[in-house]
């Protein structure tokens, strides 16, 4: 079954200025890279990178900007998964 959610522009735009700003952590970037990924895609998150994304979401030592990607990255799971 093909993924109908897409990453929407604004965390498209999000996701390119992280990968731009050279003071950007490697686990902003990588979820980043994802959320770009799935812009305009039928891409869908992979289980490595739910793993990661959930992570971020419990953690207290991700700023919003990171939780924001990986929300947005967790939004495009299998939810079957």
């Amino acid at each position: 079954m093909a993924n109908s959610k897409q990453s929407s522009s604004k965390m498209a735009s999000l996701a390119s200025s992280v990968l731009t700003d050279a003071g950007s952590s490697q686990i902003q970037k990588t979820l980043a890279g994802s959320v770009l990924s799935q812009a305009g895609t039928s891409n869908q998150t992979g289980s490595k990178m739910e793993t990661i994304a959930s992570q971020v979401l419990q953690s207290d030592k991700y700023n919003e900007t990171t939780k924001s990607l990986a929300a947005s990255v967790l939004s495009q799971a299998d939810k079957n998964r």
